[in-house]
């Protein structure tokens, strides 16, 4: 907060103003992520499927009296080792639209604070130890994860024609379980990680004649697991080409379609997808190692194989998307201690970076590029196939600045002539010394 009042030079003047705007909740985020919603269903076709990818992260916290911070499982420990750290938990959703590239850019689209409750103490009474279960049952991710695909459902549906739009999920194995499953509002198919020894199961056997008495099966002979599937030398691998990073990439892939799930239930017939292991080598000429395979299913049993494979290629944007928020924006690091503030402010950022970056799919996939700041000397020759956040970022300074200093034209302020043996000595230049040291 401190350094946003500085940048706009406010540092002299009552600053109680601005807080009170996060600490009195008069923020309507829910308005301002619809904004942005709105603005991704505008940049797709009419009758594209809108694929948003859900997570959930941590910001890392000191203090021990904010509210909602609590020990937390820490994701970035070993595996051998299982550490705690104080953090916030959130739940992002994040939007994926197409570049023009083959590419694929994911825009925040809902941000939500999930904390969990205070447990009580050991002296408590058995009502509060009561209503502590109750309101723990209810801050289970899974649970608030479900909520909130069905509010994207219905406000999906609120849009015009949007209720004719098909709406593709894509998580990780921690939201591929019942909870979620049972929970998927209709026109929403749900793509998930599953875990390699699932049980599964076929169709039961239409009889054929009369309908035998008791109860009708509801599934049938046990189908193989994702783990047997793909070591059954008797099924084929089949090869599939899918878009990574805007480079094409060859995949093999095993399938099963038309198989039931005692999770999921009898509402959603499921398709099974395995995918191989991918080699790599830690340097040139060294051992050939493998990575772990992934087996993913699908709510859908007749969606394409390679929609459904580029789906859940495309969800680790939603994992960049947190790096970038917490590393480049700060999201996390205000140091706020009020209930409301806690929550509006990281809010707040990821809603300003869902902005920029939809800012910037729409002025440089367009037609007229723009006349961006020129990248630093020691910057690669080749245009990286992605406009990173931090050029974004620098860009919007270096425009707003030039405003303010009253400069109409940023392009010149780099000299591209030619190389020459003996380096001229070139005269200070305030404006370019100030946006080159935002780089």
């Amino acid at each position: 907060m401190t350094g946003l009042l500085t940048t706009s030079g406010q540092e002299f003047q009552d600053w109680s103003a601005a807080y009170r705007l996060f600490s009195r909740d008069r923020l309507p985020l829910a308005e301002i992520f619809a904004v942005v919603r709105r603005g991704v269903l505008a940049e797709l076709p009419p009758q594209a499927p809108l694929c948003v990818a859900l997570d959930d992260s941590l910001l890392r916290k000191t203090g021990l009296r904010i509210p909602g911070v609590a020990w937390r499982r820490d994701p970035l420990g070993p595996h051998f080792q299982t550490n705690f750290v104080r953090a916030q938990r959130v739940l992002q959703l994040s939007a994926s639209l197409p570049l023009s590239d083959h590419a694929y850019r994911l825009v925040p689209i809902a941000f939500r604070h999930a904390p969990t409750p205070v447990k009580p103490s050991r002296k408590a009474s058995p009502e509060e130890w009561e209503q502590y279960r109750q309101a723990a049952r209810q801050a289970r991710l899974p649970l608030l994860a479900a909520q909130q695909i069905g509010a994207l459902r219905q406000a999906l549906d609120a849009e015009p024609d949007g209720a004719q739009r098909p709406l593709q999920i894509l998580v990780d194995g921690g939201y591929t379980n019942e909870t979620v499953l049972k929970k998927l509002p209709p026109r929403t198919t749900l793509i998930g990680r599953l875990r390699k020894d699932a049980k599964l199961y076929f169709l039961p056997p239409i009889p054929a004649g009369p309908q035998p008495r008791g109860r009708p099966r509801h599934y049938g002979a046990p189908a193989p697991t994702p783990e047997q599937l793909r070591t059954d030398d008797s099924v084929p691998w089949t090869s599939l080409e899918v878009s990574v990073s805007g480079a094409p990439r060859s995949l093999r892939i095993k399938y099963l379609r038309k198989i039931l799930w005692r999770t999921a239930g009898l509402k959603h017939t499921l398709q099974l997808v395995v995918i191989a292991p991918l080699s790599y080598r830690l340097r040139k000429g060294s051992k050939l190692l493998y990575r772990q395979p992934a087996f993913l299913i699908c709510t859908d049993p007749e969606l394409d194989l390679r929609a459904l494979v580029q789906g859940f290629v495309q969800r680790w944007g939603i994992e960049v998307n947190f790096r970038e928020e917490k590393t480049l924006l700060g999201v996390g690091q205000a140091q706020v201690r009020h209930p409301d503030s806690v929550e509006a402010v990281p809010a707040l950022q990821v809603a300003s970076y869902a902005l920029l970056q939809l800012a910037c799919l729409r002025t440089l996939d367009g037609p007229l590029k723009p006349d961006l700041l020129p990248p630093p000397k020691w910057a690669a020759a080749d245009a990286p196939p992605r406009f990173s956040t931090q050029r974004a970022l620098n860009q919007l300074r270096a425009e707003v600045w030039s405003r303010a200093l009253g400069l109409a034209n940023i392009s010149g302020f780099a000299d591209h002539s030619t190389l020459v043996t003996k380096p001229e000595k070139f005269l200070p230049d305030l404006g370019s010394a100030v946006f080159y040291a935002t780089n």
